[in-house]
């Protein structure tokens, strides 16, 4: 699904990682953290895909940087990215950028 998001400026917090093998409760922990990303101050939305070879990108748009760097400080989300590091990722980048425009085609 495309995210609705309102029109720029607005922060994306870019997530790429490599996942392990198996899911070991992967699936539930992520799909917990889209719902209480939603709950936050500022979330805008999520778009996320994995390929066949394990590589991932999730992308989660947020109000400003404050909002962004408030969600990465919610323990339960601390909980998983500690949890992500030890058994689901062998590797992973995160980037936030500012999104100054957007367009395309509904």
């Amino acid at each position: 699904m495309i995210a609705r998001t309102p029109e720029p400026p607005y922060v994306a917090v870019i997530f790429t990682s490599l996942r392990t093998e198996g899911d070991g409760g992967y699936e539930k922990m992520a799909e917990r953290m889209v719902a209480l990303a939603a709950q936050q101050p500022g979330f805008l939305g999520v778009e996320s895909a994995r390929g066949e070879d394990g590589l991932g990108i999730t992308v989660s748009y947020w109000k400003d940087e404050g909002a962004a760097k408030a969600w990465k400080g919610v323990g339960e989300h601390a909980g998983a990215q500690a949890l992500g590091k030890a058994r689901f990722y062998s590797a992973y980048k995160v980037r936030v950028a500012a999104v100054h425009r957007e367009y395309g085609m509904e």
